[in-house]
């Protein structure tokens, strides 16, 4: 297991992709800084992630599904905005949520990587913002205007790339029972849930860091592959907040943060597929530069980082959790067979 940690795996993955995701966050957030709304270029940057859906398939299907992805990181950060005015019931609006985005990707076909990820993430930003009407429609157009960016950026990759991927094959899936996705679905939801329901009655500051990692880490494909992920993600957390502590001592610029977001994407699209846990050393540098807003940034370096650590761990220990639970196979046959004893009692009283 120690190898599989430090192993730094070969990849397919076109270098263009790095520079793309730079691209797609980068140019929101400097127009966000050069037009005085850092805020709103820090959404739109997150929102710009979507680009990430983009894979070496034909072209028209590349953009409808770039489309169909836009449109669903709008809707997430919709729902998560408009459920966070009450703590305790934004929980329960999350995981149903995540389970039904994890269903609707099964039957779309769209269970390749990054997955669900990116659309919990939103929806867990979006559910913890302070709950204000009026900035809701605001928030929902920088969403809007991120998803643009990197809509028409992977329309002229597509473009010059034309040629190099006319003769790409279409990604292999493997087939599951509706059984199985629907506890699959009901499991990752459930976890996510409870993962922000306890972050918000531990009343942590920032509660979505606590669903987010602990969606990140369940999108292993088996249970020693996520605890594998949960433990990466913890000592590369632990390095990278080192990381994060020492760069803001410097106090940086808001430039050359903006900067710097835009060169750890690059780095981190270049590591993810490689090797996960150095992936996340840059990831943890990445994410709280994006998320955190600028005055946290600037008080207290200290209590942000021990702050973050302990939101991080905790949401990585419910993922491994809900890992072993999402690959137990006795608790998969036992839930799959009550749910069609459920399904044949329903039918018979028809």
């Amino acid at each position: 297991m120690l190898k599989q940690l430090l192993e730094f795996k070969e990849t397919d993955r076109k270098w263009h992709i790095p520079v793309l995701a730079g691209l797609s966050v980068g140019i929101p957030i400097l127009a966000g800084y050069f037009t005085g709304t850092l805020p709103g270029g820090k959404l739109a940057s997150m929102a710009g992630l979507v680009i990430l859906y983009i894979h070496s398939i034909r072209i028209a299907n590349r953009l409808i599904i770039l489309m169909a992805c836009s449109f669903g990181i709008m809707v997430s950060f919709s729902v998560g905005s408009l459920f966070s005015f009450n703590p305790l019931l934004a929980p329960l609006l999350l995981g149903l949520y995540a389970f039904v985005v994890h269903v609707a990707l099964y039957y779309l076909k769209m269970t390749r990587p990054p997955g669900n990820f990116f659309f919990i993430m939103i929806a867990s930003v979006a559910i913890c913002l302070p709950f204000k009407l009026s900035t809701i429609p605001q928030n929902i157009g920088f969403i809007g205007i991120g998803t643009m960016i990197s809509f028409a950026l992977a329309v002229v990759y597509s473009l010059l790339t034309i040629k190099s991927h006319a003769d790409d094959s279409q990604t292999v899936t493997v087939a599951k029972s509706k059984y199985v996705n629907l506890i699959e679905s009901a499991t990752f939801g459930s976890m996510v849930g409870i993962a922000l329901l306890i972050a918000n009655l531990l009343k942590l500051e920032n509660p979505y860091w606590v669903p987010t990692s602990c969606a990140a880490v369940m999108q292993g494909v088996s249970t020693r592959h996520i605890w594998q992920r949960s433990v990466q993600r913890i000592l590369g957390t632990f390095i990278g907040l080192g990381v994060t502590w020492v760069i803001l001592l410097l106090q940086p610029s808001p430039l050359m943060l903006c900067l710097g977001i835009i060169a750890l994407q690059l780095i981190v699209e270049f590591l993810v597929v490689r090797n996960y846990g150095l992936a996340v050393i840059f990831i943890t540098v990445l994410t709280i530069f994006l998320a955190e807003s600028g005055q946290s940034l600037a008080v207290d370096p200290t209590a942000l980082i021990i702050a973050r650590f302990i939101d991080i761990f905790i949401g990585s220990v419910l993922g491994g959790i809900g890992g072993w639970m999402l690959y137990n196979e006795r608790l998969r046959y036992k839930a799959t067979r009550q749910m069609r004893r459920t399904k044949i009692l329903i039918a018979g009283r028809r």
